[in-house]
């Protein structure tokens, strides 16, 4: 009596597995980075850290698009990263890469930033303002606070 509940356990536990990983093999995508193409690189929005250059939770997901310069492993790719990054280890999880897919209509526009900090600090960059493009004043019970949009 005891062996046959032991059983049937065992085969529900087996068939709810089976439908976990059903759901889950949907949610893959294959790893087919290569050596040569190109990828972006994922920016953790992360309060206070700075990465690549990008701060805050609105900036883009993906930065740069940087070549893949060798494979280490099966799941990781060391990427060629621009001088001014070179404090930065260039090896990358696959989960952190994005493909690129090329379209002739896309032009790449180089932004060449000045990374400041040693290795082991935290990096910083300065960010210079353009223009004020719109002022606004929200009016509270006691408080009046300015808000300033600028590019």
């Amino acid at each position: 009596m005891t062996v046959e509940k032991v059983k049937i356990v065992r085969e529900k536990l087996e068939a709810t597995q089976d439908r976990q990983k059903s759901w889950e093999d949907l949610k893959k995508r294959p790893v087919d980075f290569n050596v040569g193409k190109k990828a972006y690189v994922k920016v953790s929005p992360m309060r206070e850290v700075v990465r690549f250059s990008k701060a805050g939770k609105l900036n883009p997901r993906y930065v740069g698009l940087f070549e893949i310069f060798q494979k280490v492993g099966t799941l990781a790719c060391r990427l060629a990263l621009p001088p001014n990054m070179s404090i930065i280890y260039n090896v990358f999880h696959v989960s952190q890469l994005r493909k690129y897919i090329p379209d002739p209509s896309h032009v790449l526009e180089v932004e060449l930033l000045l990374i400041e900090g040693n290795l082991g600090e935290e990096l910083k960059y300065k960010e210079i303002p353009i223009r004020i493009v719109d002022t606004k004043e929200q009016v509270l019970r006691q408080h009046i606070i300015p808000y300033v949009k600028v590019h």
